[in-house]
Order: C-alpha cells, then structure tokens, then sequence
C-alpha cells in the first residue's frame, strides 16, 4: 500500500484501525518530501525530522487512549508560510521575514493541531501572497508537479503543489483573490474558500485584511470538508470573526443534486476564455444536469469591473497592513545605513521584492490625498454592486457554476513580465472575495498538453453546505488522478 496515495481522511481511518501508524505515516510523508523537494520546491521550511516523529508518537498514544477520535487525528499536513507558527520560521516567502520565528501560532493551526495534526513544514508562495503564480517568493519558484515548465498557480502554489505531488495529504492555504481555488484548478487537486468570516484570521499575516481568507487544499472534496470542520470555530482573537454553528461540513457529502438549481454566468465564458476550459466546465454543468440539477444560464453583470476594483482595494490595504515590517522590532534590517530613515529606506528597499513594491507604491497612491475619492471610494462602491449582483442570482440559485482561471497552468516566466496579463487570469475569482462568497475549486478535465482543467462553485454567504454537495455530486461521477512524480 502507498500511503501517499490516500486521501486525508482514509489515512486518518487507517491510522485509527491500527493499520497504519502515525509514525509510519509521518515518515513516508519525510520520504515523499525528500524525494521530490529537488524538482518541486513546495516547501520553504521543513522541519526536523525527529522532533516531529516524537510528536507524531505522542499523537498516536492519545489515539490509542481514544482521546483523539477526530477524522484528521495522525495525519501530516503542511501550512503556507504566511500563517504564524511558534518557534517555526514563519516568512511570507520575503527576505523581509527570513528570520521571523513567531511567538505564537495561527488559531486556523491550533485547531488543527488539538485535532490530531502532524504539522512537517512550511509550504512557499508568492511572497505576502501578492502574485498568481508562487514565482515571485525569495525562495524560487515552485514547480508544477504536471509539468515542471509549468507555474502551479498562487498564492498558495506551495501548498497545492504539495498535495498535487503527494508529499503531503493535504495543506492549509489562504485566498485573498483566489489564492486557494486558481492553484487547486492549475494542479488538478481541491481547494475550499470559506465564507469571509468563517475561519479565524488570527495569526495570518495581512495582505488584503477584508478579503483573506484561510482554507483547505486537499485531494478530494471530502478531506476538505473534514478540514474545514476542525479549523472552523469562532475566535474572540479576531473581531472578523463569525459566531455560528452549521459547521458539519461533513453532513453535506451527499450525491445528490436534485432540484438544486444551478447558474451558469454568460459573462463568465466570453472572450479570454481557452476553448478546452469552456468545454470542460460546460460539461460539468450538463454533468449535473442530467444528475438532475436545474441549469440555467444568466448575466452576472459587473465582471469587468473586478479586476480594477479588486486591485484598487486589495493594494491599498497592503500597503497598509506592509508598514509595520521596517527592520526595527523584528525582520530583515538592513547592515548598512546612517540614520533612522535611512535604515527604513534601505531595509525595506532591500526587503521586498518588485512584485510587493508595486503593489504598495499602487496602495499608496490610491490612498493619497487627491485620489482616496477618485479610486478607493469608487472602488468600495463597486465592490458593494457586485455583492448586490451576486444576492440578486442566489435569489433565483443554490449555487453558481463557471471556470476557475481562463486558462490551464501557464508556461515559467509567462506572466512574469507582463503583470496585467497576470493579474488579469484572476477575472473569475477575485468577486468572491470582494463579496465575501464561499467557493470551492475541483478538477473537471485535461487539455490537450494533460494539464487538469478547474470547476469552480460558488455558494452564498456562509453556504459552504450547498457548494460542498454539489461538488461533491460532481466528483462521483469522475475518475481523476493526481500527478505522479519519478514514476
């Protein structure tokens, strides 16, 4: 049996059947890890080994006592680097943060630790999450596990890559504009973008405070599922924080979806769009329709203005939230300078990298006198009309069905000169996040090259239920495999 090929939440079975040890699924996920680091690089930090398989015995004595009953209880999993972790180097994938060691850990990380969880490292991402394609980290870019000459996808590339590659079960990423769903659809896995409120945000370093959101990356929909369950809770730590209690995700594993009725946006599939991706995702929406969903097509509206207003907001908060790291409490600061401002120049300067420059110098013009109504404001109006928009089609439908990038997974380098081109492919994600939206990513098909191609449903607020059923419905009626490595 390769445990590496099982899914989250048949590991964590096997695990509490005794079939499968802790310590034996601990160290076939160090041995997965080293046999593929060289060409993926998934992670940025991973951890010693023999510390964490101390750890993972300790985990599998309170399993053994029946104090860990949880479906995640023994299973491995790795965290993006942009979630604080006590006493682990924690670094955005920025020079800035290289020798950041947290005091404290991310609540979205103590939950899952108090159920169960082997943490093994720390997964690389486009640096504070800025970028779509996890080339833009201090620590070089990750690879796609499809097809090495291909990006992953980003922010959490790191992450998705991971679980793609089989070195780890599954992985905790974060979406500010589609940071979880666009890597989950470029490496043919699955990936949760809770509703804006539903998981803690403490302990997740800001980039966009109003739209971050902590998720799950996982081989299927049901380790999702299960994941989102255990890092659910509300937080007092966090004032963003929702109260609720319909968090038996699991319950919504059901194939079944009829009379659900189901919107296909017209807007979604206009120009930009490969053919083979518009074919797939339409395939999947007649999929569900002879399953005996509802489906219609209709007009969004507001698509166009996604992306500006997305990254009008986005920008201007990071520019924000980025002004505390300047080299004196804690972080990179720079070895030569003359005086205080000097230090702050240089050290953030030398700090950042130009995809993170870019975007504070845009928030801090968009902030600035004389523009704040002319951009900002404007742009928190339409971020308010396409809420609007979005409530408007969830009167009619349970969920919405489209693409999760207008493209497969793009060549090394592609988007890289050319920052419109990249930030343009987030067109079918970032109005989630602007409207605060659940979403999940799952693989509905290849192209031509045998790049996986995404399915993306969108539910309405705090409906993770509704999309949870639906993909799955969608996932028992497909065979997908995930990318195997040196084979």
């Amino acid at each position: 049996m390769d445990i590496m090929k099982l899914t989250a939440t048949e590991l964590g079975k096997k695990i509490k059947a005794g079939e499968i040890s802790v310590v034996e699924a601990t160290e076939a996920t160090f041995a997965a890890i080293e046999k593929n680091e060289k060409s993926i690089n998934a992670f940025v930090t991973v951890l010693d080994k023999e510390k964490v398989l101390e750890k993972a015995k300790l985990i599998q004595e309170k399993i053994d006592k029946g104090e860990l009953t949880g479906p995640l209880a023994g299973v491995p999993v790795a965290i993006k680097d942009n979630m604080c972790t006590e006493g682990i180097l924690t670094t955005c994938s920025s020079k800035i943060l290289s020798n950041f060691v947290p005091t404290f850990t991310a609540t979205a990380v103590e939950r899952l630790e108090a159920a169960g969880a082997v943490i093994v490292g720390k997964t690389n991402m486009d640096e504070f999450a800025m970028g779509s394609t996890t080339e833009t980290s201090y620590y070089g870019a990750t690879k796609n596990p499809w097809d090495l000459n291909r990006v992953p996808g980003g922010s959490s590339g790191g992450s998705a890559a991971a679980v793609a590659a089989c070195e780890v079960p599954y992985a905790l990423g974060s979406d500010t504009g589609g940071s979880i769903r666009q890597p989950a659809g470029f490496c043919g896995i699955t990936g949760i973008k809770p509703t804006y409120g539903r998981v803690s945000r403490y302990g997740l370093i800001a980039y966009g405070s109003s739209l971050d959101q902590i998720g799950p990356l996982a081989k299927d929909v049901s380790d999702c599922a299960a994941v989102l369950e255990a890092i659910c809770a509300n937080d007092k730590k966090d004032s963003t924080s929702a109260d609720r209690d319909d968090i038996d995700f699991t319950s919504a594993l059901v194939d079944d979806v009829k009379g659900m009725k189901v919107g296909v946006p017209r807007d979604y599939f206009l120009e930009g769009i490969d053919p083979e991706v518009k074919a797939a995702v339409l395939a999947a929406a007649e999929t569900l329709k002879n399953k005996g969903a509802i489906v219609e097509e209709f007009d969004l509206g507001m698509v166009e203005y996604a992306i500006p207003a997305y990254y009008v907001i986005a920008s201007a908060e990071a520019s924000s939230n980025l002004e505390r790291f300047d080299g004196v409490k804690y972080g990179y600061r720079t070895a030569d300078y003359t005086d205080l401002h000097n230090m702050y120049k240089k050290t953030r300067s030398e700090g950042f990298g130009p995809e993170v420059k870019r975007r504070i110098m845009l928030g801090s013009f968009v902030l600035s006198s004389g523009y704040y109504d002319a951009y900002y404001v404007k742009a928190l109006r339409v971020k308010a009309l396409i809420k609007k928009a979005f409530d408007k089609a969830f009167e009619k439908y349970d969920v919405i069905l489209g693409p999760v990038a207008p493209t497969t997974a793009l060549k090394c380098g592609e988007s890289l000169s050319d920052p419109i081109k990249m930030y343009l492919g987030d067109i079918y994600t970032v109005s989630v996040n602007l409207a605060g939206l659940p979403g999940i990513t799952l693989p509905c098909g290849f192209d031509k090259d045998g790049m996986p191609i995404g399915l993306q449903i969108l539910g309405q607020t705090f409906d993770e239920k509704k999309i949870i059923q639906a993909a799955y419905s969608f996932e028992c009626t497909r065979d997908m495999k995930l990318a195997e490595l040196g084979e």
